[in-house]
């Protein structure tokens, strides 16, 4: 089921790396004034192109503190999804027509870069239309599904947005339930930013271990080591979908996520 899709977002993110490494400074029509650069950095960020968080990699003006995705920096004119085999996305600089839009991955407003297919209607984020079909670090293995039948670790509901679900199918989390924990996190993490101060330092205990937890001492099969355990693993899993949706799969900033989990 997987093996098309994986090879699909494997080339693409193979291809990104590849391009950051070839190309540590490039010009870009969002920002004529200066070239951007490389960089990577632990602290988040708010993309200038499609105007969502980010984290790790991305190309920076020093000069006029511009910031893009590495997939808003170099886009594909043109992108075709395994979840909509019949649509073909084009890039565009902004959301066409004069109502507002919503990505079909998060649900959130497309508010600036997107990819747009005009036959459907079908809108998607640029870090959406990315994220990697599987997820995988060491004990984990998260595969994004267009629609789930089991209910999200977040919000308790079944279907509404994309989802990760792991292959044990024990965990799962909506795209959406990722982006609303950013967007009510960003002020916070924005200001912990602008202190200077790690946000690893100031992390709590993910709120979504202890809900699975609570579910595992619901029955008696479970204790000690295995609910520990099993809980690990569940953070673990969240750390890896904080970090795709925020535009670098690899960064698994431990600080980052579990603070956004903190609220979940």
């Amino acid at each position: 089921m997987y093996s098309s899709s994986n090879s699909f977002h494997k080339d693409t993110n193979n291809s990104m790396m590849m391009s950051s490494m070839k190309y540590s400074e490039i010009s870009h029509f969002g920002h004529p004034k200066h070239k951007l650069r490389f960089e990577y950095s632990e602290f988040p960020f708010k993309c200038d192109g499609c105007k969502e968080i980010g984290i790790g990699s991305r190309y920076k003006c020093s000069i006029c503190d511009y910031d893009l995705h590495m997939q808003c920096a170099m886009p594909s004119p043109t992108l075709f999804h395994p979840f909509y085999p019949k649509c073909s996305f084009q890039f565009l600089s902004r959301p066409p027509g004069d109502i507002p839009r919503y990505c079909n991955a998060c649900e959130k407003v497309v508010a600036g870069f997107l990819y747009h297919c005009v036959s459907c209607g079908f809108d998607l984020h640029p870090c959406c239309a990315k994220l990697p079909m599987l997820l995988e670090d060491d004990e984990v293995k998260l595969y994004l599904y267009k629609k789930v039948s089991s209910p999200c670790h977040r919000c308790g509901q079944k279907g509404r947005s994309w989802s990760y679900r792991s292959k044990c199918k024990k965990y799962n989390l909506h795209v959406a339930c990722v982006r609303d924990m950013i967007i009510e996190s960003w002020h916070e993490i924005y200001i912990g930013q602008s202190k200077g101060r790690k946000m690893a330092d100031t992390i709590g205990i993910p709120t979504i271990k202890n809900t699975l937890q609570a579910a595992h001492n619901n029955s008696s099969r479970s204790k000690g080591k295995k609910v520990r355990k099993c809980c690990e693993i569940a953070g673990m899993a969240v750390q890896a979908v904080v970090s795709a949706v925020l535009g670098d799969p690899t960064a698994l900033i431990a600080g980052i996520a579990g603070s956004l989990m903190s609220r979940a």
